[in-house]
């Protein structure tokens, strides 16, 4: 939800434990408070963001970072399993799958 409660819907194209970028409609002023709201498999976390200048526009969308500015407890918690999940997928599954066992 941008600042002046008007909602606006994304698509979270990257994530950190400091913040994100959005693939937005329409461009964000630079250091609007926004309300972020997403669902991980670790469960839904919201926090308070600040948006960044837009990295890219088109003529449709634009990309837009941002940089968390407050997460309660239990939001941080479920975003550093989150990162830390999908980590363990990036390094372990194309190891996972070249590795095999003798068959017996």
């Amino acid at each position: 939800m941008a600042e002046g409660g008007l909602r606006e819907r994304a698509k979270l194209q990257s994530i950190s434990i400091n913040g994100g970028l959005l693939q937005l409609q329409h461009e964000l002023s630079t250091g609007d408070f926004v309300e972020i709201a997403f669902h991980t498999r670790s469960g839904a976390i919201h926090g308070m963001a600040e948006m960044l200048g837009p990295t890219r526009k088109f003529q449709s969308a634009c990309y837009q970072p941002f940089r968390f500015i407050a997460l309660g407890d239990d939001d941080h918690r479920k975003l550093r399993m989150a990162l830390d999940s999908a980590l363990d997928r990036t390094f372990l599954d194309p190891i996972s799958e070249n590795v095999r066992t003798p068959g017996f």
